[in-house]
């Protein structure tokens, strides 16, 4: 029998409903919560596959999860990867692989830890910044957000230089970075899942929910959005994630994707999205589990490009 282990914060309505779905079709393979504490340097992991949807946030698990890699285990998603991906690493990614993306600057951080002294520890960085330069290359307005953030958390639109220094002065340690704004037609999120299975859902950012609507892209905007997602998707290496695209003048910009723990509450989803991402990650797991793929060879990141 071939064990899931399902690490989990605060949501309540996927895993359950993710469990049962697995454990109901008596394919030999059954899905639980995982229980984890004191890892031993050898110690031995007992599922086949871990879905993680909260390491992002307990520092502890994501140690677990590299541990568990090492040991041969399918972890969705590695946890390599996503230490290393951040949002403008995701901009540059995006003009390696010829998709459209919003102009992106990375900004140096605004504050330090204490032991960092400005005058010595600093050399390498241009001070003050050419604030200038960097609005006449993404425009204005602009947004700033955090390279690392998620969630809308710490997002700013910016309407002039005078904006932007006043928001990136607030951004303490985190490291920001300053992007174009654009101004979108149409906005979806794509949830993808396996790197196959990818389901654009209209979005309305506003009110933070999805609008079931089959036709509210055109076919061929619908088929762009996913071929690009996919090769989003198939270069991070990412089997649970969103990707968010801001439709303008038929060019879909991506915006975000950088969620390798994407929303899957019911109330978010509503019941037609939730049931699809419940059904795919049950048929992901179990033929992970069954047929496993060898998690070191995708750390070769050569073959992004």
């Amino acid at each position: 029998m071939k064990r899931v282990g399902v690490i989990v914060g605060r949501e309540w309505s996927f895993p359950p409903r993710f469990i049962d779905e697995v454990n109901r079709r008596n394919l030999g393979v059954i899905a639980e919560y995982a229980k984890l504490g004191g890892t031993r340097m050898d110690e031995r992991i007992p599922y086949a596959v871990i879905v993680d949807r909260i390491s992002h946030e307990v520092p502890y698990y994501r140690t677990y999860l590299k541990h568990a890699v090492l040991e041969g285990v399918t972890v969705i998603n590695n946890p390599f990867m996503w230490s290393a991906d951040d949002k403008f690493f995701g901009a540059s990614l995006c003009s390696k692989l010829g998709l459209a993306h919003p102009k992106t600057v990375a900004l140096p951080n605004k504050d330090y830890v204490p032991a960092i002294v400005p005058t010595e520890s600093l050399r390498n960085l241009e001070y003050p910044l050419n604030w200038q330069a960097i609005v006449d290359y993404v425009g204005l307005p602009c947004i700033l957000k955090d390279a690392h953030g998620g969630g809308w958390r710490g997002v700013y639109v910016c309407h002039s230089i005078e904006e932007l220094i006043r928001y990136y002065d607030s951004s303490g340690l985190l490291t920001m970075i300053a992007q174009e704004l654009i101004r979108w037609d149409y906005y979806v999120r794509v949830m993808c899942i396996g790197r196959r299975e990818i389901l654009p859902m209209p979005y309305d950012t506003h009110n933070r929910r999805y609008l079931p609507d089959d036709n509210y892209l055109s076919a061929e905007l619908r088929e762009r959005v996913i071929q690009d997602s996919s090769k989003l998707v198939q270069a991070l290496g990412y089997d649970m994630n969103t990707v968010e695209w801001a439709i303008k003048d038929g060019i879909p910009y991506a915006i975000d994707f950088m969620n390798p723990a994407p929303d899957m509450d019911i109330n978010s989803l509503t019941p037609r999205y939730f049931d699809w991402v419940v059904t795919k990650m049950a048929d992901l797991v179990i033929e992970r589990a069954i047929n496993p793929q060898p998690p070191l060879a995708e750390l070769r990141w050569a073959k992004l490009f």
